[in-house]
Parts: C-alpha cells; sequence; structure tokens
C-alpha cells in the first residue's frame, strides 16, 4: 500500500528563510505594534517569547489576547510580490511526479498563502489537499490537536503517514501518532523521534523511505 506524505510548506518544499519570514516576521511585529498599543523592540520580543512558548505567535496571541486568528493572518501574509520572493528549486516538480503516493502540504500557514506559494512554484497539481491551519482549527502544529484533525478529517492511519518537515518538534508529535518522520536539515544529531535526516527535500528521490522503518 503506497504511503500518504504529509509536506511542511516553509523551509521544506521552499527556502522561506531569505524573502518569506523576514516579511512575515515584519509584519506580524506591526500588528502587535498596532494592536497591543506597543513599541517596535516589545512588539518584537512578544511576537519571539510566543513563537517560542506555542510554536505559533497567533497561538500565544489567541490564549492571551483575545485575537481574531483570520483578522491576524490575512493582515501578516499579503505579498506583493510573492513570485520574486519564494526560493525553490525546479526539481521539485520532477521528485513529486515520481514519489509514490498521495501527497498533502500539512502547514501552519494560512491557506491562501499555500496556495500561492504552491501555484509560484508549480507544483500545486501534485497534491490532494493542502491542509493550513485554518483546517486544523487555529490549532497550529507541533500541537496534537491539528495532526488529529488531519487524520480524522482525511481518514488516516497514522501509520501509513510520512511527514517530511524542517521542524524537530513537529516531528516529535508525529512520531507519539505513529508516523515515519523525515527531518529536512543539515544538522549532525538526530534526535530518537527522527527515522531519516535529510540535507533537502529533493534527497527523497535517492532514499527508500518506508512507513514503520528508519535509516
Amino acid at each position: 500500500m503506497h504511503p500518504v506524505w504529509l509536506f511542511d510548506l516553509d523551509n521544506t518544499l521552499h527556502n522561506a528563510s531569505p524573502h518569506i519570514f523576514p516579511h512575515i516576521n515584519r509584519s506580524m511585529t506591526a500588528y502587535l505594534m498596532r494592536h497591543l498599543a506597543l513599541d517596535e523592540a516589545a512588539a518584537n520580543r512578544l511576537r519571539m517569547d510566543y513563537w517560542r512558548r506555542y510554536g505559533a505567535t497567533l497561538l500565544g496571541l489567541m490564549r492571551h489576547h483575545g485575537t481574531d486568528p483570520r483578522h491576524f493572518l490575512d493582515d501578516t501574509h499579503r505579498f506583493p510580490e510573492l513570485d520574486r520572493m519564494v526560493v525553490f528549486d525546479n526539481a521539485l516538480d520532477h521528485l513529486l511526479r515520481r514519489l509514490p503516493g498521495t501527497k498533502i502540504v500539512f502547514s501552519n500557514g494560512p491557506r491562501r498563502y499555500a496556495e500561492a506559494v504552491l501555484d509560484v512554484m508549480g507544483i500545486r497539481r501534485h497534491f490532494a489537499d493542502v491542509y493550513s491551519v485554518e483546517r486544523m482549527r487555529f490549532h497550529p502544529k507541533p500541537g496534537i490537536r491539528g495532526f488529529r484533525h488531519l487524520l480524522k478529517d482525511h481518514r488516516l492511519d497514522a501509520a501509513r503517514c510520512i511527514l517530511v518537515e524542517d521542524s524537530a518538534e513537529n516531528l516529535r508529535t508525529a512520531k507519539r501518532l505513529g508516523m515515519t518522520t523525515v527531518w529536512i536539515s543539515r544538522s549532525l544529531r538526530r534526535p530518537h523521534f527522527v527515522d531519516h535526516r535529510l540535507p533537502s527535500v529533493l534527497d527523497l528521490a535517492r532514499r527508500t523511505i518506508r512507513t514503520g522503518a528508519s535509516g
């Protein structure tokens, strides 16, 4: 039986660090300044604090300030020149076309943003679904509730799933549920909950990965 591939988006399928993440970070800081009446330094500290504590700034804002998640995501994920900001490798299209099994994007980003990035890369057609933070009922990774929503909504057995991620903490949760885990990282270490460590998602083409197996 073919596996179900769950692909993170940012810094997994494309490189968000040069342009996308700095833009989002600036937008989030500006949002906190406007809506919480903070200066730039305080807003930036709070943004980082919530990200470290909860895995997503949004979750901290919802818990402590009653922030409307849809308003926050819409305001902070606007990209006037997205096609110039997305850094990716054209070989990804070939990899996804040859990779057997169902493929789903599993992203903490909002759906409109995720769909737009996939369209820029020209790879949207390879994915059966884009499972964004709205679909998780605003319970982003690494929290387990978002994972469970995905498994329930798609009627998936976690043991059939392979999560491909750059975030080790998200892989920790996936392993708790029984998923096979692939860490996209150049780190020399390999945590016990990581089944495979690859420097690039493109290395999937040279590695046989089966559910329930590690290497």
